[in-house]
């Protein structure tokens, strides 16, 4: 059972938008989901609410900043939304059970130094291990210095950088009834699909 974890000390960057759309892709391809929301905004945890009866299936799991224990075993695919400022043994028992961790990432100096040592700290604990981290540039403008900026940056971590999604209205106006890419006529998203082939294909490895 992969259990897949988004995190970022920082608020703000996109965790939940990463979260529910990773749940939706395994949704998408028959796997029994089930969706963790430890934050304390409880952003996943209402998106889950307004998820319609009819879209694919997606379970909550039930967890607390404070008790992140193992997942139900009648699932096959586990995403966990972690909260801003995860750290200490919060941070050590979450990466206890994860198989995956995804790093939002925006292109803003504040954003980059707030994460280094995140980051840092979970290239880590990747070495020797089983732990797979990635690296994902949310509301990214490649047109932009910031994004520049940000391939300076994390072409020097080591880490795989698996997609930089766009700042675009369609997340926002999915979110809002309980959808996401993988929910809806590929043709009305595909610039965005197009955009997280990478993140796919290394959630699928």
């Amino acid at each position: 059972m992969p259990i897949v974890v988004i995190a970022n000390p920082k608020g703000g960057v996109g965790k939940s938008t990463l979260s529910t759309n990773v749940a939706g892709y395994f949704a998408r391809q028959g796997h029994s989901v089930m969706l963790g929301d430890a934050d304390r905004q409880q952003s996943s945890a209402l998106w889950l609410k307004l998820r319609p009866p009819e879209a694919r299936p997606i379970q909550t799991w039930e967890v607390s900043q404070d008790l992140i224990a193992r997942p139900p075993k009648d699932v096959t695919h586990v995403v966990l939304d972690t909260p801003a400022g995860l750290h200490g043994w919060r941070f050590k028992d979450v990466l206890k059970i994860a198989d995956k961790v995804i790093v939002p990432l925006q292109p803003s100096i504040f954003d980059i130094y707030a994460t280094r040592a995140f980051i840092d700290e979970l290239a880590e604990s990747r070495r020797g291990g089983k732990l797979q981290v990635g690296i994902v540039g949310m509301r990214v403008d490649m047109r932009t210095i910031a994004a520049d900026k940000l391939g300076e940056f994390v072409t020097g971590l080591g880490l795989p950088v698996l997609g930089a999604l766009r700042d675009t209205q369609n997340y926002v106006h999915l979110a809002a009834r309980g959808l996401t890419l993988f929910d809806v006529t590929p043709s009305r998203v595909e610039k965005d699909l197009r955009q997280w082939q990478g993140t796919c294909e290394w959630l699928d490895r």
